[in-house]
């Protein structure tokens, strides 16, 4: 495997960065995750405004600009022969001085990296959710850019993977359901589709704007409102929307079985064809 360190194409084996790098030492960066089809990222242009306000928030300079990114990821993609594949890309401070202060931190490190991706499927995946112990604040700023400190999550993750679940849900201080660990969450009620609001502490998820937009194609009426997990229990139908899988079904939560709704089939044939034609 080929990997982008700054500039520099080389093998994974020679990707390597500093221990005192700031990212390894205190998760002082950010990151993206993009879905790459017929060798080209879906929504770059979103991902990279969200990488860049995110830049801009923790004061990070972007080493490059967002065509030169391009450029960058199209030759990765290229170079390693993964025209459906994953595109992670990285970005840290870099090395400062020891501490918490960012001084001196003034040669941030850009890396990009390709993974495989799930195949296509003529339905949307089906998962098993657990809710997890873990709660995320509400109104907090950074949940608007993906950080590189995501421990929350991480240990969200690990609670479904303990108990075989595909997934772990979140509910924010307020005691709201939220998102899941690594996607934003939506249910459907009275066959509206529903999912919190950004200041209930989520991500802005590209792919959730994704199902807005796909919503609106079909004439289907979607919202944001904030729901107890009581409540989800009782919803004609939940999903996820992550960048990696497109639109995903939770058929169970805690072991409970959810609802099916046949509008989910309908929204992953359109995420899935709105996917062709970006990347023909």
């Amino acid at each position: 495997m080929i990997v982008l360190l700054n500039d520099q194409f080389v093998p994974e084996a020679q990707a390597v960065v500093s221990v005192f790098d700031r990212s390894f030492l205190y998760g002082d960066g950010l990151f993206e995750t993009l879905r790459v089809f017929n060798g080209k990222p879906f929504r770059w242009a979103q991902h990279m405004e969200r990488l860049q306000q995110g830049a801009e928030f923790l004061k990070i300079p972007l080493p490059f600009t967002p065509e030169r990114l391009r450029d960058f990821a199209s030759d990765l993609i290229a170079r390693n022969r993964m025209p459906d594949s994953l595109l992670r890309l990285t970005l840290s401070r870099g090395v400062g001085v020891r501490g918490y202060s960012p001084k001196g931190a003034e040669c941030p490190v850009l890396v990009m990296s390709l993974h495989p991706a799930p195949a296509e499927a003529g339905t949307p995946p089906r998962w098993r959710l657990i809710t997890s112990s873990s709660r995320l604040p509400a109104n907090e700023p950074l949940a608007r850019f993906k950080t590189c400190n995501k421990l929350p999550q991480i240990l969200a993750r690990a609670e479904a993977d303990s108990v075989n679940a595909d997934e772990a849900l979140l509910l924010n201080t307020n005691g709201d359901v939220v998102e899941a660990s690594s996607s934003n969450l939506f249910w459907i009620e009275k066959s509206t589709i529903c999912t919190p609001p950004l200041p209930s502490g989520i991500l802005p998820g590209v792919t959730r704007a994704v199902v807005f937009e796909v919503c609106s194609g079909l004439g289907i009426e979607a919202g944001e409102v904030n729901l107890r997990l009581k409540q989800l229990r009782c919803a004609e139908g939940v999903f996820l929307s992550l960048s990696t899988a497109g639109i995903a079904e939770c058929i169970s939560l805690d072991g409970l079985p959810l609802a099916h709704s046949p509008l989910l089939d309908k929204l992953h044939a359109a995420y899935w064809k709105l996917l062709h034609s970006e990347t023909a």
